[in-house]
């Protein structure tokens, strides 16, 4: 960020391009459904990886950039959340709209490079894309609907490779990280529990309260199952199930040890998620 000239830092803040573990969290699934598409023995495309890389960073920052328009209010009343540039003011909404427009065009380019199964496929995540920041104002189940969005690469990722989606593959990996995602991002959601429930914004961390840890014990072995069934359905070796294994205990390690009254602390355990979802990436890779 320091490299950057000023004027531009505000658009990089709202790009999330300080905080790049939301950037890994969209890119892992598709990283490991593009190693079970390629076929056994090969070593995934570089230049898919390098597409899908670059999608991540250029959808996770229009998935903030729209979060932040719909939320501008909502931030300003919330402390972890009011220096973002348009609850400060450092930008104003046509700013962003502006900067959406570039993002989204950017990821046009890279979505038609892919396959017309996949240009769908990838095409249809903006819906769940553009209606995500909505959800924390109808349901406490926001989190569910970030897994649905966050892990689309579970599917993307395989089409991309294979020309289709294998469901009975892909359906399992993308239940195992809708799964996974109820776990990470509502340890994140009781950093700003009180102030949510202040201004009435729900979230899982709410609507789960004391009992958290016994939802997360039973997320983690749903994303243990899911894995598992996907890890049979396409065939994969002793690797797989060893980053299985390492994922699976990494979320666990995290229930044990997070301190959800501690604000730092779940921070701390959510940005450690790129381990969790990378020690399974090296498995399958």
């Amino acid at each position: 960020m320091a490299a950057l000239p000023p004027r531009l830092v505000p658009y990089a803040q709202l790009m999330r391009l300080d905080k790049p573990i939301g950037t890994w969290l969209l890119a892992l699934p598709c990283i490991w459904s593009i190693g079970l598409a390629t076929p056994a023995g090969q070593l995934p495309s570089l230049y898919m990886m390098a597409l899908f890389g670059a999608g991540a960073v250029l959808l996770r920052g229009a998935g903030c950039t729209i979060n932040d328009l719909w939320d501008r209010r909502l931030d300003a009343a919330v402390e972890r959340t009011r220096s973002r540039p348009l609850a400060a003011g450092t930008l104003q909404p046509r700013d962003a709209v502006a900067l959406l427009v570039v993002q989204l065009s950017l990821g046009l380019v890279i979505l038609l490079q892919l396959n017309d199964y996949s240009k769908l496929l990838g095409a249809s995540s903006l819906a769940l894309v553009g209606t995500y920041p909505l959800m924390k104002r109808i349901t406490f189940w926001p989190q569910a609907f970030l897994g649905l969005t966050m892990n689309w690469g579970a599917l993307l990722g395989y089409s991309a490779v294979a020309g289709g989606v294998d469901w009975a593959v892909c359906l399992p990996l993308y239940g195992a990280g809708v799964a996974w995602t109820l776990v990470y991002d509502t340890i994140y959601a009781h950093q700003d529990k009180k102030d949510d429930a202040r201004v009435g914004v729900k979230s899982t961390a709410l609507l789960f309260g004391a009992a958290s840890k016994t939802y997360f014990a039973a997320f983690t072995a749903a994303t243990a199952a899911g894995l598992v069934a996907a890890g049979l359905a396409a065939g994969a070796g002793p690797s797989y199930y060893a980053g299985t294994a390492g994922m699976v205990g990494h979320m666990a390690w995290q229930i044990q040890n997070v301190d959800l009254e501690n604000g730092p602390d779940c921070a701390a355990k959510f940005g450690s998620n790129k381990w969790a979802g990378g020690i399974l990436a090296a498995g399958i890779l």
